[in-house]
């Protein structure tokens, strides 16, 4: 039961950064560069792909054993666009300025390589809740990347944050971080940031006669 908690919760998380959709597996670049310009474009986007991502990720898993193989493809794109279509009428009957923000990204949703990928290597070959864990902390992963883009362009190419203007950045934008330009540019920065976190080695304890200056000062054959 501990090995099975354990591996569920590896599925939950590794998606957050180990092996993150945007900034690890470069998936889904089409969203993450279009919608970023704001945060919270970026927070509805993740959320509607998350959304769509559990509910294909679930269903897909479930009839992995009654769809035939060779129409496996044409299935998972029914099951994915019918939860694209769900989700698009919510956004526009509940929250039309975001539908409106988001504008053909969310239907795009229905060919995201995030979600297609996740139902052809993981739901169709694993169960039901382990399947639901990996849409989780894939769609939150990828909710963290468009919201850290989303903030970062807004903050810089626009002077505000969530509405709030920033004082120091409000009266002078660097309007290039709103353009597509502004788009690549912080995506290959984070991504950079990220592999030099990922890459960093814990210091090393080395003996003084492992030292390249050992018989400068004398101490070879000691230790540190």
């Amino acid at each position: 039961m501990a090995d099975k908690k354990t591996s569920l919760l590896g599925e939950l998380t590794k998606g957050l950064l180990k092996e993150n959709p945007t900034f690890v597996m470069l998936l889904g670049m089409c969203p993450t560069l279009a919608v970023t310009t704001q945060a919270k474009n970026g927070i509805g986007m993740g959320l509607a792909t998350t959304f769509v991502l559990v509910g294909s990720n679930v269903v897909i898993s479930a009839l992995r054993k009654v769809i035939p193989d060779k129409v496996r493809i044409p299935s998972f794109i029914v099951i994915i666009a019918s939860f694209v279509t769900l989700i698009g009428f919510l956004l526009e009957g509940f929250v039309p300025d975001l539908y409106d923000a988001l504008g053909i990204y969310l239907t795009l949703i229905t060919v995201n390589c995030i979600i297609f990928g996740r139902a052809e290597m993981f739901a169709s070959k694993n169960g039901v809740v382990a399947s639901a864990m990996d849409g989780i902390g894939m769609g939150l992963g990828f909710t963290f990347a468009l919201f850290l883009m989303g903030s970062v362009r807004e903050i810089i190419g626009s002077g505000q944050w969530m509405g709030m203007n920033i004082p120091a950045l409000h009266s002078n934008p660097m309007l290039i971080f709103i353009m597509p330009a502004g788009g690549f540019f912080t995506l290959g920065v984070i991504i950079a940031v990220i592999n030099k976190l990922r890459n960093r080695k814990p210091p090393q304890e080395i003996s003084c006669a492992e030292c390249p200056h050992a018989k400068e000062c004398g101490r070879a054959g000691e230790r540190a």
